[in-house]
């Protein structure tokens, strides 16, 4: 899915309206419509609610949303600025109809903190949608501060209030916070960022059928990784298939007392369908791995750490996990990168080592794919104030360097030579776990041995560990899941891929 700016998405609008060919206050019934849909699925133990609306279109879907609940049965009290506010044309339309049901309630602003709210209301926040560029003021201001403290459901239209969609909110920002945020169509970019993310809660996406032509013909270098863009993907495999059709892995990695992170990447790599597995590892690993993987075949590297790389050249490799940074290990580690041909996958210990001296970095095979934590990202390219300059920061070091990055975060990104950002919504909290990283490195390290290309071996690769890890938090909770329990579900993710395709032959 496509991620547009504010100003591309009301492009979309006015496209819609003029080739659908739809008026604008019929697109505004059906962004409303859409948005009843879910509420009357999803809300049905609540009885009562508030909405809240501003003065231009986003208050004209909150009269509209307000009227709809009210033919449901629902009981409406509607808030908007005084008597005297002067809305856009299609708000002024729906205020019209509203005012013309004399059982929905309509009041001001500052009738609110008489207003009773109790566990079955639910808040509803209309009031300023995409368009907003400046921090809000006076009488807004006051109402969300309000608003935020109440603790009943509260649901915001489209973008919550005080939320830019295409940037950061300055730090002394207004922002209603939300537990569900309805928007139409499109994510936005500030949805997917860490520091106006928590504003928003469960978003959900609701296809109120804007151009195709539009969407299609419009350019964006920002993405979401979506179903359909992970079906589109997806390899399933040939029945006359053989071991040697999905490529050689060698994950090199492990050292005295890290030899679980070894073991975490080299079983997630045979879990991603990868043909014939190697581990290079020290001889301390030997007994840990040849037990825990014994699918793997053992190389051995060095004693207590790996003081030397010789792999198979015919193998793709998965390097870092356990790894340690040893002066023998990081010697031997940067004559294997100066001399290697191929794209590999570098993690954990591998970007420690990188991050030592800037000039490192010119060593990474052309097109190798790096999985850096924020930290990590930090060491090895600089410090960025917020994630909003470090998406950036990571497009000029992926073209200056030719490498796709895989910047870890609670919506991974991973960001292309090319400088296109694709953001992961699969995934959650309980993948914040030692080990959670080794598990992904194994993932992409198989897919990119299967032939998949360095692009479609990230994205598909965060897509499947975060999906796995959504049905491990299902089984186990975001507590108590562990890594290993990521892994065991990655044949359940792969099960239902191969029936969705199969359902479309």
């Amino acid at each position: 899915m496509k991620i547009f700016k504010a100003e591309q998405i009301r492009e979309c609008d006015q496209y819609t309206i003029s080739n659908e060919p739809i008026l604008s206050i019929q697109l505004m019934e059906r962004a409303a419509q859409s948005c009843i849909d879910w509420i009357f699925e999803n809300c049905k133990n609540h009885r009562n609610f508030a909405v809240f609306c501003g003065n231009g279109n986003n208050g004209g879907d909150g009269f509209a949303i307000a009227r709809m609940l009210y033919h449901k049965g629902f009981d409406i009290d509607v808030f908007i600025q005084n008597p005297k506010t002067k809305f856009s044309e299609n708000a002024a339309i729906n205020f019209k109809e509203l005012k013309e049901i004399s059982e929905i309630s309509i009041k001001e602003f500052k009738d609110v903190e008489d207003y009773r709210f109790d566990k079955r209301t639910i808040i509803i926040d209309a009031l300023f949608g995409t368009g907003l560029s400046r921090n809000l003021e006076g009488d807004f201001k006051n109402l969300i501060n309000f608003l935020n403290s109440k603790s009943c459901v509260k649901m915001s239209i489209d973008v919550p209030s005080g939320l830019f969609s295409d940037n950061i909110s300055f730090d002394d920002s207004t922002v209603f916070k939300a537990d569900y945020t309805l928007s139409f169509q499109f994510w936005k970019k500030s949805f997917l960022h860490p520091e106006s993310g928590k504003y928003t809660g469960k978003v959900e996406i609701l296809d109120i059928n804007l151009s195709q032509e539009y969407i299609s013909q419009t350019q964006t270098n920002n993405f979401v990784i979506d179903d359909e863009v992970v079906e589109g993907i997806f390899k399933p495999r040939n029945e006359f298939s053989h071991k040697g059709t999905y490529g050689k892995v060698t994950i090199i990695g492990g050292s005295y007392g890290k030899m679980g992170a070894a073991v975490l990447a080299v079983r997630s790599a045979l879990k991603t369908g990868v043909g014939l597995t190697f581990i290079h590892a020290p001889k301390c690993g030997y007994e840990i791995l040849q037990t825990s993987c014994p699918e793997a075949i053992f190389t051995e590297g060095g004693t207590q750490f790996i003081n030397s790389f010789d792999v198979d050249e015919n193998s793709i490799c998965g390097i870092g996990p356990g790894l340690g940074t040893d002066p023998e290990t990081t010697k031997n580690l940067l004559k294997f990168l100066e001399n290697y041909p191929k794209s590999l996958v570098l993690d954990a210990d591998a970007l420690n080592i990188i991050s030592q001296d800037r000039n490192y970095l010119k060593l990474i095979p052309k097109k190798s794919i790096l999985t850096p934590h924020p930290k990590e990202f930090e060491r090895l390219f600089g410090k960025t104030k917020d994630s909003f300059e470090r998406v950036e920061l990571a497009r000029k070091k992926a073209k200056e360097f030719e490498i796709f990055i895989v910047l870890k975060d609670h919506h991974t990104q991973v960001i292309t030579p090319e400088g296109n950002v694709f953001y992961n919504i699969t995934g959650n909290s309980g993948l914040a776990k030692g080990g959670s990283g080794d598990v992904l490195t194994g993932i992409i390290t198989s897919l990119l041995a299967q032939n998949y290309s360095e692009e479609n071996a990230a994205i598909f690769g965060i897509w499947l560990h975060g999906k796995a890890a959504d049905l491990a938090a299902e089984k186990h909770s975001k507590e108590s899941m562990l890594p290993t329990d990521v892994m065991d579900e990655l044949g359940n993710i792969f099960n239902k891929l191969n029936k969705k395709l199969a359902l479309k032959l």
